[in-house]
């Protein structure tokens, strides 16, 4: 089996299902609870949320945990519209976001505020005059993901960060889901007010996720009940998810420091080798993201390619994990080209470190078999 769907969710390091088994059976206290066992618990909550700051290089109250993306995205933009709202309903996003994004915004709608979708370019990124053009005396968040979760654009976070400091009232939100681990971010330098990370895409556990919210910033809960996370998201802590997470998390940024280099030959190989392909389109940008590729083969539908891979023992995803069950059309990949054709055979490969370039030559291998003869059968139909 060649896995190649990272991007959708990763396998658990053994040393994360390690933890995660101890502290379940010996520390399974409530953190909240005022005797021993609960007392245990706190304190490893507090660990982990002291080594998840320190490689973030924030605060340790500036860390919040969710259970996962989706959840830390709503809470960040809603929680900060809530919040807010009496300064204005203006709200500045991109129109590549992924879909616990865009849906959230969309959501606010119905309550009065406006959003504002930023186009990009054919390499997947927004225009700086654009945001500036967009900001409003009534602005009161930008939302931005670091890495395009679909082709692996980046965008220019530090720069927009810098062309907030501009505008104070303004909350900056980035949606770190697809970045953290394996692109460098300084939330300190890029002046992000809020981050999300989600710990099944670092090696962690489905469930568990982060939430940086710099400190002198309020938003409003999702959630009322506990006050845990200091009333910010309340709900009895997951803490060997918890716990879980920080050691996945450390061991990713680790790794990033290590096979960096391995991840970028890897996805170069794929890129020059997909190129080359007759009637295949490489949607990805070339200075993307190390660990995600998108093409197209125009004419072929999505899933018929994928389920020929996967007869072949290889894993790959067609849109968004969140959206292929739903729509075979990747909205990404539409906004950045303007082509049907194109954004209805999308697949995606999404690499991480244990990957090898192996690995990659047999996919390519495979990806030309198949085109090859999925094109042979067109014709003949024809």
């Amino acid at each position: 089996m060649i896995y190649f769907d990272n991007s959708a969710t990763t396998k658990p390091y053994s040393e994360v299902i390690e933890s995660f088994i101890k502290v379940s059976t010996d520390y399974f206290g409530n953190p909240s609870s005022l005797h021993g066992l609960g007392v245990q618990s706190e304190k490893l909550l507090s660990a982990a949320r002291k080594q998840i700051a320190e490689l973030l290089k924030v605060k340790s109250s500036e860390i919040y945990f969710t259970s996962g993306g989706t959840e830390g995205n709503n809470l960040a933009i809603k929680g900060a519209a809530f919040s807010h709202a009496n300064r204005g309903k203006h709200i500045i996003t991109t129109a590549i976001e992924h879909p616990s994004v865009e849906d959230a915004c969309h959501s606010l709608t119905k309550q009065g505020y406006e959003i504002t979708y930023l186009p990009v370019n054919e390499y997947g990124q927004i225009a700086l005059a654009d945001l500036k053009h967009a900001l409003r005396a009534d602005t009161i968040l930008v939302s931005v993901m670091h890495v395009n979760n679909e082709v692996g654009s980046i965008q220019p976070i530090v720069e927009i960060g810098k062309l907030l400091r501009e505008y104070p009232q303004v909350l900056f939100h980035v949606d770190n889901v697809q970045g953290a681990g394996k692109i460098s971010l300084s939330l300190r330098d890029a002046n992000v007010d809020l981050c999300t990370i989600s710990g099944h895409k670092v090696h962690g556990l489905k469930g568990t996720g982060i939430l940086y919210i710099r400190d002198g910033f309020r938003i409003d809960p999702l959630f009322h009940g506990g006050n845990q996370e200091t009333k910010i998201r309340s709900g009895t802590e997951n803490v060997a998810g918890i716990v879980a997470l920080s050691k996945a998390f450390r061991i990713s940024m680790n790794n990033q420091l290590l096979y960096h280099d391995k991840l970028q030959q890897i996805n170069k190989y794929l890129y020059k080798g997909l190129q080359e392909i007759d009637g295949v389109l490489v949607n990805s940008p070339e200075e993307g993201a190390p660990h995600i590729l998108n093409f197209s083969v125009p004419g072929l539908k999505s899933e018929v390619l994928l389920h020929a891979l996967e007869a072949d023992g290889i894993y790959v995803s067609t849109t968004s994990a969140c959206s292929s069950k739903k729509r075979t059309v990747s909205k990404t990949v539409d906004a950045m080209f303007h082509n049907q054709a194109r954004s209805e055979s999308v697949i995606r490969i999404s690499t991480t470190y244990s990957n090898e370039m192996e690995e990659a030559e047999k996919v390519l291998a495979a990806i030309q078999k198949i085109v090859a003869n999925l094109e042979k059968i067109m014709r003949v139909a024809k």
